[in-house]
This record gives C-alpha cells, sequence and structure tokens, in this order.
C-alpha cells in the first residue's frame, strides 16, 4: 500500500514511478512493449490469461500510469474494459448514460441528441429505469457498448468483455464495430476468439508473459497463440471416434496446409475394413474456430451420392470447391455413420487456415463430391498426413 501511495503522489506532482528495480514480489505486467496503430487499422491483442492484455488497455486509457516509456493518444477515445466500469451502482440506467457519456467526453448536448439511438441501440427495455445495481452482466455491457461507440471514438479500446454478451448481441457489436472501421474509427481488441482477430484485425500483437511478439499477418498470429497450449497440429485435433472393431480409419491427408478463397479442399480418409459397409452417410462441416459460426455444412444425402466403403485398404476423399473462406481458422469436422445412422463410424475435427489472400471464382455456391479409392497407406509429400 506504501508503494501505491508514493507511486500517485509522484504521479500527481508529475514525476515518473520509481521504477529503476522492481521492488519485493514485483514483476513487469508489461514488459517494453511498443507499437503504433494508425487512423483505420484495427490491432488485435492476443495472449494467455494474465499475459498482460488488459493491463496495456488500462494504460491506453489512463487507468494506470507506465512506469517508463510513454504514450501518446490522438482523438477521443472509447473504451469498454470492465463490466460495471463508469457507472453508479444506484443511478438508473438512464442517469448512468449521461454519467458514462461525460467521462468518455460527450457535452450534454450531445447525449441528448443521441440519447434515444443509445436506448435503442442498448435493447433493454424498462430496465433503463432501473438502478444497474439490479444489472446482469450482459445487461451492464448492452449499455456500456451502447454509450462508447455513441460518441463517435476516434479509438475504440475493447475487452474481452463482448464475450459475456448473448450471441444475438455480439453480432450486433461486431457489425456495429465494422462501421465504426468503415468510417475511419481506430480499434484494439482484445479476444481469446480467434474467429473475431481473423474477422476485424489488419495485424496482431502476442503478448505473453509481458513480452510482446508483432505479426502483420494475422495466420501467423493464430498458429503462435494456438502453438501456447498444444505442441502441434496434431494435438490440436479432436479425435471422437476412429472405428470399431471391424474398420479402422488410420489418418487424414489434406491436399495442403493454407487454402485460398476459391481452392479446393481435399481430404482424405485412409480406413482399413475388414467388411463392406454400404449406403453410409458422410457429414461435413466447417465451423470458425469458436463453433459461433457454422461457415458450411454439408452430407452426401443433399447431393444424392451414395457412398460405400469397401472392404480391405481404401481411402474416402471428399472434394470441396470454391471455399468462400477468407483470413480464418477453422474446425473441419468430418463424420461417417453407417447406413440409417445405425452408428458412428469416424469422428475428426481437424484445425485449418484459411488464407486472407484475395481470390474469386465468381461462383456463389460450393460443390462437394466424395470418392472411394484403393490406398496403399502412401501418399505424396504435398500431402499433410495427420494420424
Amino acid at each position: 500500500m506504501r508503494y501505491g501511495v508514493e507511486d500517485i503522489g509522484r504521479n500527481a506532482v508529475g514525476l515518473p514511478s520509481r521504477s529503476g528495480h522492481l521492488r519485493e514480489q514485483e514483476f513487469w505486467a508489461v514488459d517494453d512493449v511498443s507499437f503504433v496503430v494508425k487512423r483505420g487499422e484495427t490491432l488485435g491483442l492476443i495472449g494467455p490469461n494474465g499475459s498482460g492484455k488488459t493491463t496495456l488497455l488500462k494504460m491506453l486509457n489512463g487507468i494506470f500510469w507506465p512506469d517508463k516509456g510513454k504514450i501518446t493518444v490522438k482523438g477521443r477515445m472509447g473504451v469498454l474494459i470492465e463490466v460495471g466500469a463508469g457507472f453508479h451502482p444506484m443511478l438508473t440506467g438512464r442517469e448512468n448514460i449521461y454519467v458514462n457519456a461525460a467521462i468518455l467526453g460527450m457535452s450534454k448536448r450531445e447525449t441528448e441528441e443521441k440519447f434515444d439511438s443509445i436506448v435503442e441501440f442498448a435493447d433493454i427495455g424498462n430496465f433503463i429505469d432501473t438502478p444497474v445495481k439490479h444489472y446482469s452482466s450482459g445487461m451492464f455491457v448492452r449499455l456500456g457498448f451502447a454509450v462508447a461507440v455513441h460518441c463517435e471514438p476516434d479509438i475504440l479500446l475493447v475487452d474481452e468483455i463482448l464475450a459475456v454478451g448473448d450471441e444475438g448481441f455480439q453480432h450486433k457489436c461486431f457489425n456495429k464495430i465494422g462501421e465504426l472501421k468503415k468510417n475511419g474509427t481506430t480499434v484494439i481488441i482484445v479476444s481469446h476468439n480467434m474467429h473475431i482477430i481473423s474477422t476485424f484485425a489488419n495485424r496482431v500483437l502476442l503478448i505473453n508473459d509481458g513480452t510482446a511478439h508483432h505479426f502483420s499477418s494475422v495466420g501467423d498470429a493464430v498458429r503462435a497463440y494456438r502453438k501456447l497450449f498444444v505442441s502441434s497440429q496434431e494435438e490440436g485435433i479432436e479425435k471422437i471416434a476412429s472405428g470399431n472393431e471391424r474398420i479402422q480409419f488410420d489418418g487424414v491427408c489434406i491436399n495442403k496446409g493454407t487454402f485460398c478463397p476459391g481452392e479446393t479442399f481435399n481430404l482424405s480418409l485412409k480406413y482399413l475394413s475388414s467388411q463392406e459397409y454400404r449406403d453410409v452417410e458422410v457429414d461435413l462441416t466447417i465451423n470458425s474456430s469458436n463453433e459461433l459460426t457454422t461457415y458450411f455444412q454439408a452430407t452426401n444425402r443433399a447431393f444424392n451420392e451414395t457412398i460405400n466403403l469397401r472392404k480391405g485398404s481404401h481411402e474416402l476423399t471428399i472434394a470441396v470447391q470454391d471455399i468462400p473462406l477468407n483470413n480464418a481458422v477453422a474446425w473441419v469436422g468430418v463424420a461417417v455413420w453407417s447406413r440409417g445412422r445405425h452408428e458412428l463410424l469416424f469422428w475428426w475435427r481437424i484445425p485449418v487456415e484459411f488464407s486472407g489472400i484475395e481470390h474469386s471464382t465468381g461462383k456463389n455456391f460450393l460443390k462437394v463430391t466424395y470418392s472411394t479409392s484403393s490406398s496403399s497407406f502412401s501418399q505424396s509429400s504435398s500431402l499433410i498426413s495427420l494420424k
């Protein structure tokens, strides 16, 4: 406590904190992090819990002072970092709109002009006249985000706080963020949701133990983030089912590592079966990395394709043409069922990267084909083999 009072006193008179060395039991929450974000850019901040992301946002917002270095911010800032931040618990939502707006730099006249729009965006109904101490975390987020985006910020800071909102409101918020980006707003967003990072970020700062790693490629950043939790792509695969006593699936082969929008995605399942399985059903799904969004799903039934798994060593190949994804890491799930869906024979979920390289085929549909062939369990070096 003594150190805190000392630091506040020094900052109050314009002196920096005594930061030449760490005190007992202290550590650098953010260590030698430098970056510049230009107008209209979106910077994604990612990293494990406790790595310093929220601390960095609070420093940008002026809640914390940096012990060394300086932060330069130009323009009005909208902030959504903590649930309930900037709200007085005894005041109603209506009253807190004026309080929070004033904190963000809006005049009373400006707040009055935008009041109805803020209330409409928050969509909390009659709770607008209820003291916010009775609000759920989701209602806090609704009101806080509504005020933050209506202050027409030059810079918007958004923490993982949006994760507490329901899916409908999250989509509403992300649409609004996209709108602000088009109007030139600079966005710094913290998230563990790699789909959100892939969708909005132009570049990424990966923070781990207070140290920053810069990535101009979002795909490279997502891979680096995932490597913090899994040692290889193999460990990222979810193997729910791989066969039974009559059929065993040995692995999966993918025709390349990263796919551009419009390219054909080939996935081959290698299996060894002691009997023939006729008229199997094959499900294919492509989900966002956090599963909030389903990009694509299909079954061979939808394409009037009959698939038989022959006895012996063979491959089942699934080809998806004109993948429309852009700059995303997704889960590709494949499930194989016996006829009538009586038995689940195979179900793997595999992380696959789709790059941000623009490519258009002029087509607005996906075509999926299925085929089986004999297999010697050997593949060319251009394939990724997942065991």
